[in-house]
């Protein structure tokens, strides 16, 4: 059995339940990019209303990087660009982009879109890769998004950042894509498949007597962000 487990994914929708739960009930929240609606569960004492431009219908059988088979976007609110959404300015409390921007060509368009959807002193929470593995193709354009882009891009459009956390460090990201290694060679039938798993056991191993040490100056999955608009 593999020992991967996907801390990434597990760190941010503990994060994304938290924050998405302190807002006020009967706010009207955009979930902007939402997909499959992932988030909605946490917005139940919210007015949600998801967009997304439903292009990418799943990448099949032989699908380039990891992106999955099949994607239903058949319950989206608002089909559009996410850089052009057919709501009048300042028609939203609250605005969440999960998991989004690496799928634009240009994010930070929808930056400029988010500011003029808010309300003063709407709230934009934000999660992107600073490590991506490859996904959505060919709808996936660009990672890296550090703590400093968020910080020059949302400061410069009078936003203030209230929360920027990492998403796990260097050595949360290493261990996950070592432990992924046995299952990703086994579904590729590199006949030494079995070595990946024993590597990537003596990976879990060495990770667990290490202890807590952290490295987010170095590298992380992502960084989460909570601004407010001025």
């Amino acid at each position: 059995m593999s020992p991967f487990k996907n801390n990434n994914e597990d760190n941010r929708q503990r994060w994304l339940a938290c924050v998405l739960g302190q807002l006020p009930a009967g706010s009207r929240l955009l979930d902007a990019g939402a997909g499959e609606l992932k988030n909605h569960r946490y917005c139940n004492h919210l007015t949600y209303v998801s967009q997304d431009f439903c292009e990418f219908k799943g990448g099949g059988k032989y699908s380039e990087g990891l992106s999955p088979a099949n994607w239903d976007t058949s319950r989206i609110d608002i089909v559009s660009d996410i850089t052009a959404i057919p709501e009048p300015d300042g028609s939203f409390d609250a605005i969440l982009c999960s998991e989004v921007l690496e799928h634009l060509p240009e994010p930070t368009h929808a930056l400029d879109e988010f500011t003029r959807l808010l309300k003063p002193r709407g709230v934009l929470i934000l999660t992107a890769p600073f490590y991506s593995n490859v996904h959505m193709a060919p709808y996936h354009f660009c990672s890296g998004f550090s703590k400093y882009w968020y910080e020059h891009h949302l400061v410069q459009r009078d936003f203030q950042i209230t929360e920027l956390v990492a998403n796990g460090d260097w050595y949360a990201l290493l261990y996950q894509e070592i432990t992924r290694l046995g299952s990703m060679e086994r579904q590729r039938g590199n006949w030494i498949w079995p070595m990946a798993y024993a590597y990537a056991l003596l990976g879990y191993m060495y990770f667990t007597l290490r202890g807590k040490q952290f490295r987010e100056d170095l590298a992380c999955f992502g960084w989460h962000v909570v601004a407010v608009k001025n």
